[in-house]
């Protein structure tokens, strides 16, 4: 699961590979092993992608042009504005020199929660809290998760399952190495659901968008990201109802903290056989974590 491209060959690549969609070839020359070469490189597309609400403007995100149905939803959901994905009665995409803008037909109690607390959001790529006007969305009320009772105990052995079936899965990443990826596992380990964005934060709300339109049971499962777990990961996964993340980097503490409060299962540095669980262990089989010490040495490398 380690975000590494494939370099070019020193020729070009077989003309049979014409076509990778989210992504366009460009002619690069470059240096490898001291030799020049000169080929056709993907590289992934990456424009402004605008939400509209009933005709009024949201937000600006700066996204991979894909999934963008499973994305508004996703967002809209992650976000707080959707409750329900009942409450989106559709979508339409309109594509012009300047990006793309998504109008979003929704309920008008949506309407009306949305109008509560209107934010002005023009994003870096999937900047998460860029133009929040207030604390309180920040610490917002999350649904509360299930309980072990109700989704049982999950076995670590699974998370490394998952994690080693990324590289083949992530197919924009091979061909660019400049995507995120989020994917949503069984209990046992596979990959069911994959979304891919320049954006971690826009690869979640895809993926989280996916789940909802195909009524996927999603408590019944986690979610695996290729990205550090930040503060916002773990809010979107945990506004999902999803009660476990697994993130192939480090958290933040304020992640740390929103997971402990909403009662998710969060694991960093999961890599190969190894992780790092940094709250809610009770789920992977472990007793409760004891008091945390800043002093102690934790045996990952960074």
């Amino acid at each position: 699961m380690q975000r590494r491209k494939t370099h070019p060959p020193l020729t070009p690549p077989p003309q049979a590979v014409a076509f990778c969609e989210g992504a366009r070839a460009l002619p690069v020359r470059g240096v490898r092993g001291g030799n020049d070469y000169s080929v056709d490189d993907w590289v992934a597309d990456e424009v402004p992608v605008a939400l509209e609400y009933n005709g009024i403007s949201h937000a600006v995100m700066l996204a991979t042009p894909l999934d963008l149905a499973d994305f508004a939803l996703g967002f809209s959901l992650s976000e707080g504005i959707l409750s329900d994905a009942s409450e989106l009665y559709g979508v339409e995409e309109e594509a012009s020199e300047l990006g793309i803008t998504l109008h979003l037909s929704v309920a008008a109690g949506a309407f009306a929660r949305l109008k509560e607390r209107r934010r002005s959001m023009t994003g870096r790529t999937g900047c998460g809290l860029c133009g929040t006007e207030s604390l309180a969305h920040v610490a917002r009320t999350l649904p509360p998760l299930p309980s072990m009772a109700e989704t049982g105990p999950l076995d670590r052995a699974a998370i490394a399952r998952a994690m080693s079936q990324f590289c083949e899965l992530q197919t924009l990443q091979q061909a660019t190495g400049a995507v995120h990826a989020a994917a949503w596992c069984s209990a046992g380990g596979e990959v069911r659901w994959l979304r891919e964005d320049v954006g971690r934060h826009n690869a979640l709300d895809k993926l989280i968008g996916a789940l909802a339109l195909n009524g996927v049971n999603a408590a019944q499962g986690f979610i695996a990201v290729t990205s550090r777990a930040s503060f916002e990961m773990v809010q979107k996964t945990a506004a999902a109802g999803v009660p476990l993340l697994a993130a192939v980097s480090a958290p933040t503490s304020f992640a740390v903290t929103t997971a402990e409060r909403a009662g998710l299962t969060l694991v960093g540095f999961a890599r190969q056989q190894d992780l790092v669980v940094y709250c809610r262990p009770e789920r992977l089989g472990w007793g409760p974590l004891g008091v945390h010490s800043l002093n102690k040495a934790i045996p990952h490398a960074h």
